[in-house]
């Protein structure tokens, strides 16, 4: 009777906490670090999704084994590029399916092989920029086997992903961890980069740009989109292009009026029907 009560109550404990319950998915699998990742203490598994479904959007978090999830093209479709995706929210948790999945599908139809990346959240903003230093070595290392060209290697992010993909196109040139095998041996800096509502762009004094994005004539060209409603990244998607102009980077700012944040590419929303048809214009033309 004590061990049938102790089962019953381990199971209410897990139906009511699914934020323990891991997120399943059959897309190939492409894990970043062999060992624990750099500085990680908490053992590895995968990524928890939690309670919160509210838009109907898949919420991960607690990434302590981060991955990649492949996206192939069509063969008769490759066009040689590919595009490594960072989901946002606010380095807490990962809208994976909204700005995920759904962004690989589409990018899929254009062409490019695609690695939607889970890294490290919540909390943990260095370990983001390790995770996709190291992604991007992987994807370099992996061109021949997916056949694109591994100097046509993109970063794509939303909101707090977009940050990431604008922190691993300025500090390429920054050993954010140990080098551990061959992998680390090729370059991480992405050859352009699509930000996409990025947020956390201008956190220097009198919202001038982030310290730690270091504008260089090497940094890669970049597309930014945002909104003028959208306090998030209206200010700092200015800020961060005056920065590239000043250097003669190559960039398209498109700055809507309304669309608000974190719409992903879902029908329904301005701003999410517009950013792709600019994007892809600019990715068409990017990757000549």
């Amino acid at each position: 009777m004590r061990l049938n009560l102790c089962l019953l109550l381990f199971f209410v404990i897990s139906l009511s906490g699914n934020s323990q319950t891991p997120i399943q998915n059959n897309m190939e699998r492409i894990y970043l670090w062999t060992n624990n990742a750099p500085e990680e203490t908490e053992a590895k598994h995968d990524a928890f999704q939690t309670e919160d479904i509210s838009n109907n959007v898949t919420r991960l978090t607690n990434v302590t084994n981060p991955i990649m999830e492949v996206f192939t093209p069509d063969p008769d479709k490759n066009n040689g590029a590919s595009v490594i995706i960072c989901p946002g929210g606010g380095y807490q948790i990962l809208a994976i399916d909204l700005e995920g999945y759904e962004i690989a599908k589409w990018l899929n139809k254009l062409g490019f092989t695609v690695f939607v990346l889970q890294y490290r959240v919540p909390g943990n903003q260095l370990g983001a920029l390790n995770d996709i230093q190291r992604a991007i070595r992987i994807t370099r290392s992996k061109s021949k086997d997916y056949n694109f060209n591994p100097e046509k290697i993109g970063v794509l992010g939303f909101s707090a992903g977009g940050s990431l993909s604008a922190r691993a196109s300025t500090n390429f040139n920054k050993e954010t961890y140990k080098k551990s095998d061959k992998i680390d041996k090729y370059s991480c800096r992405p050859n352009f980069a699509v930000l996409i509502y990025p947020a956390y762009l201008n956190k220097g004094e009198n919202n001038k740009i982030t310290p730690e994005l270091t504008i260089t004539d090497q940094t890669p060209p970049m597309f930014i989109f945002a909104t003028t409603d959208d306090a998030y990244s209206n200010k700092g998607s200015l800020v961060l292009s005056k920065a590239l102009m000043d250097f003669k980077i190559p960039v398209e700012l498109h700055i809507l009026e309304s669309g608000g944040h974190g719409y992903g590419l879902r029908k329904g929303n301005i701003a999410a029907e517009t950013w792709p048809v600019l994007a892809e214009k600019w990715l068409k033309n990017i990757i000549k």
